[in-house]
């Protein structure tokens, strides 16, 4: 966390933590390269799996803790999707549903000590957000056709501007994916980082009990923000399909 230097002062690496590194070893990363990024994935997924297979297997009546926990997010994500989206994106419910249970799984282990963070980084998050982003666009001219770009001329707005927010409104568009991934990666990265500068001030006894207090605090937070973070990337990919379902709407 914190290293003492020859002169007497810390030398923090906050970044460190997002390094991507081969798990057996070398310097060179190669797309088919397991590194830790890869372990971490690969354990949300166990995660999840272990959560909806045999967590629910016994499907009891009284149900077991995994089973509540599976089925409140079960439902919560359902009950967002109809309510957000409509009745008629209940079809994409099983992808949305995916989604959120990958981030949030991702963003819970990431808050083991010297676990990684894989919603830290934005290749991870880019990926899911363009997956979103081409999946709504393709469903939105599949199922609208040409009228699908009536999303973009504001109908009710004065004639004489409509060009303008039309360029404004194509403009935001494609941001989308932007927006959506950055807001994520970057929330996970800030927090974990402020969280290991804090835990670098410990070495210095004079303020250790500080930092251990704020630590803990932080600590907190970042378990709230893991569970919003989850959140908010689900609720505008449902926020999204409604376009693509309703675009006169």
């Amino acid at each position: 966390m914190a290293d003492e230097a020859k002169g007497g002062a810390l030398e923090f690496h906050p970044m460190d933590q997002f390094i991507v590194e081969p798990l057996f070893g070398g310097d060179t990363i190669h797309w088919y390269t397991p590194t830790n990024v890869t372990l971490w994935m690969f354990l949300t997924v166990l995660a999840i799996t272990a959560m909806l297979v045999l967590g629910t297997r016994g499907r009891a009546i009284v149900p077991s803790r995994a089973q509540s926990v599976a089925e409140l997010a079960y439902g919560f994500v359902y009950k967002m999707v109809e309510d957000v989206a409509g009745k008629d994106a209940v079809k994409f419910f099983p992808y949305i549903f995916t989604l959120f249970l990958f981030i949030i799984f991702a963003n819970f282990l990431g808050l083991i000590p010297m676990a990684f963070t894989t919603t830290s980084h934005i290749a991870v998050t880019a990926v899911m957000a363009l997956a979103v982003f081409l999946t709504v666009t393709v469903v939105g001219f599949v199922k609208n056709g040409a009228s699908f770009l009536s999303l973009f001329w504001v109908s009710s707005a004065p004639a004489a501007i409509r060009p303008v927010l039309a360029v404004i409104e194509v403009i935001s568009y494609f941001v989308r994916p932007v927006s959506h991934s950055v807001r994520l990666a970057g929330a996970m990265m800030a927090g974990h980082a402020v969280v290991k500068v804090f835990a670098g001030f410990a070495a210095i006894a004079a303020i250790a009990p500080l930092s251990i207090v704020a630590v803990v605090a932080i600590y907190g937070l970042e378990v709230l923000v893991s569970a919003i973070q989850a959140y908010v990337f689900t609720i505008l990919t449902c926020v999204y399909l409604k376009d693509a379902l309703h675009p006169h709407h």
